[in-house]
């Protein structure tokens, strides 16, 4: 049986919870929890990421903290990479290269390791969720400080109607879902 990007794309997407009025009134949350908790769902997402990486030069992906962390281990792991980790200031215990980012209401700061992409490396960015497109500019501005480059920033869910793939031009994005 051969994989239907298609249908996988379906099943993804009917897996996705909407709670409303969270974390507020009005806030229509996309709750990819019932993907990852689902063997098949989550199989079926790593899936529709390697149907798109497999052809390409990948050297690593790097994963945004926290649920990027979960989809990005997968991944790697399907392509047979290493996985380089962008966390909250902080967290890392090696030297790393630092960036600040704005937030709706204020500003934040990610870490990656300084060692763990080198010169040439073609990465890929991956988060569960793209919505102003401010942490994962910022990841992809770690990337470009090791030396290596961005080959596409990938996200299981897209928010069209908030303006993160115009914030991460140049980059190419590859979504699964779009709301």
């Amino acid at each position: 049986m051969s994989f239907n990007i298609t249908d996988a794309v379906a099943e993804i997407k009917a897996g996705v919870r909407v709670i409303p009025d969270f974390p507020k009134p009005g806030i229509q949350f996309l709750d990819i929890t019932p993907i990852i908790g689902c063997g098949h769902l989550f199989r079926q997402t790593v899936d529709v990421f390697k149907e798109r990486y497999t052809q390409q030069k990948v050297d690593a992906i790097v994963a945004i903290d926290a649920r990027g962390f979960i989809f990005g281990s997968a991944l790697a792991y399907a392509l047979g990479c290493g996985v380089a980790l962008v966390r909250k200031a902080g967290k890392l215990p090696h030297v790393t290269y630092k960036t600040d980012y704005t937030l709706e209401y204020g500003s934040n700061t990610v870490e990656m390791h300084i060692d763990a992409l080198k010169p040439g490396d073609r990465a890929i960015v991956i988060d569960d969720l793209l919505a102003t497109g401010g942490t994962a500019a910022a990841a992809c501005k770690l990337v470009e400080q090791t030396g290596a480059t961005v080959g596409e920033v990938a996200v299981v869910i897209e928010l069209t109607f908030l303006p993160g793939r115009e914030k991460l031009a140049p980059y190419e994005v590859y979504s699964v879902l779009k709301y």
